[in-house]
């Protein structure tokens, strides 16, 4: 644990620490919270889970869908949105989960759809090795498709709660699937009624070509991963032209990008921030090389730290990859890994530093916003952004101060 991270390691089991993430999260009328997930005890690193244990790293983790009504219930406004491996869930099953999640939400739930990288997730699933890459999208459009239809078993004025006939639903609004695809076959009609939202939101996080593609035909809001401004432009530009090509609205596709500000009350307690958080890395670097062994199934371990790289591939994920390799060029492995990040990491500084400097991302990307992410949630850090940096970014106009609307597509959607 590092000096600005507080007791996160007694506290993060229990329900206080992210009940506190949601409210104040809540309070300063943030789109969503999304709920991170895997289903595996990474052993990439030097064929060991040492690395993994002893540091926290990628492991472990609550299942988040217990964690979604404990969430909105302590709300009334803020999206809440777990991981889905479509890979691994039965599509019935979570139609049927988000379906009643979004009643027991008032209509505020989302979901994360993940095609899974590793072959030890699948082996925890009962399988010997991951689905090839290209096979997992197609596995994936399949289930984004039979989930809709569940969903859409339901037509949206199949209630009628006659009271006085005595009916409650209309049969003839109320269908069969009957669905038989390469990967999927359920019958239906969903056993649980459409949710609040019609499609609760969906959201993803593919960079290689088939997950944008894949993104920009199913995706409510995009996670991009990006490490340059000119990069982020380029990716949003590619999403917007493939959900184009799709017959989208662009608009109706918000890509988010990763970021991970720095903020303090001074600009240059913030730097001392950053610099010990840069030092900590460059001294570290079998913690960047075991997190990105653990994303791509590459043992790292196996390469000469005082090399380039070189040519890699991988059935994990391809675009973190191909970024974590792009950036490699000229550089050694050790220099790579100590400066690695999944994210944006240029906003260093004070609120009002930081509001300038996302201000100046965002105009020069075009839209549509950011997600923030740490790798360690603690308190400080909280207050720090929804009662700091939120406040500023609020003063120039760039946030809400109050959400407009009860259900989280429609306020995902007024940015």
């Amino acid at each position: 644990m590092n000096q600005w991270a507080g007791n996160v390691a007694q506290d993060w089991m229990k329900p206080g620490l992210i009940l506190d993430l949601a409210r104040a999260m809540e309070r300063a009328c943030f789109d969503y919270l999304l709920l991170e997930d895997s289903s595996f005890v990474p052993d990439d690193y030097g064929a060991s889970t040492d690395i993994y244990l002893e540091n926290a790293l990628r492991a472990p983790k609550h299942d988040p869908m217990p964690l979604v009504p404990l969430l909105t219930q302590a709300t009334s406004r803020l999206g809440v949105v777990p991981t889905v491996s479509t890979s691994f869930y039965p599509p019935f099953l979570l139609a049927r989960l988000i379906s009643t999640l979004d009643h027991l939400s008032d209509g505020r739930v989302g979901c994360n759809l993940v095609t899974s990288t590793s072959s030890r997730a699948a082996q925890n699933f009962g399988l010997n090795e991951h689905l090839e890459h290209h096979t997992r999208y197609e596995m994936a459009d399949e289930f984004i498709e039979v989930v809709r239809k569940l969903w859409d078993s339901w037509e949206p004025d199949a209630v009628v709660a006659d009271h006085d006939k005595g009916v409650f639903a209309d049969p003839a609004k109320v269908h069969t699937v009957d669905h038989a695809g390469k990967f999927f076959r359920t019958r239906g009609p969903l056993n649980a009624l459409r949710p609040v939202q019609g499609h609760p939101v969906i959201v993803q996080a593919g960079g290689s070509s088939q997950g944008r593609e894949f993104a920009a035909k199913n995706a409510d809001t995009i996670i991009g991963s990006a490490q340059t401004v000119p990069q982020m432009k380029a990716f949003r530009e590619d999403i917007r032209e493939r959900a184009a090509a799709q017959g989208r609205d662009p608009d109706r596709c918000k890509v988010l990008f990763l970021i991970s500000p720095i903020v303090a009350d001074s600009d240059a307690e913030a730097q001392v921030r950053a610099d010990h958080q840069a030092a900590s890395a460059a001294e570290n670097v079998e913690l960047g090389l075991a997190l990105m062994g653990s994303i791509t199934g590459i043992d790292f371990s196996r390469f000469d730290l005082d090399q380039p790289l070189g040519e890699v591939s991988t059935n994990g994920q391809q675009g973190t990859l191909a970024q974590f390799a792009r950036q490699g060029k000229g550089r050694t492995l050790r220099e790579l890994a100590g400066g690695f990040s999944l994210g944006y990491t240029g906003l260093v500084g004070s609120p009002a530093r930081v509001a300038g400097q996302m201000e100046e991302v965002m105009d020069e990307i075009g839209g549509d916003g950011f997600l923030i992410g740490t790798s360690t949630v603690h308190r400080r850090y909280i207050s720090e952004i929804t009662d700091g940096l939120v406040p500023a970014l609020q003063r120039r106009g760039l946030t809400r101060s109050a959400y407009s609307h009860e259900h989280f597509r429609d306020n995902l959607m007024e940015f």
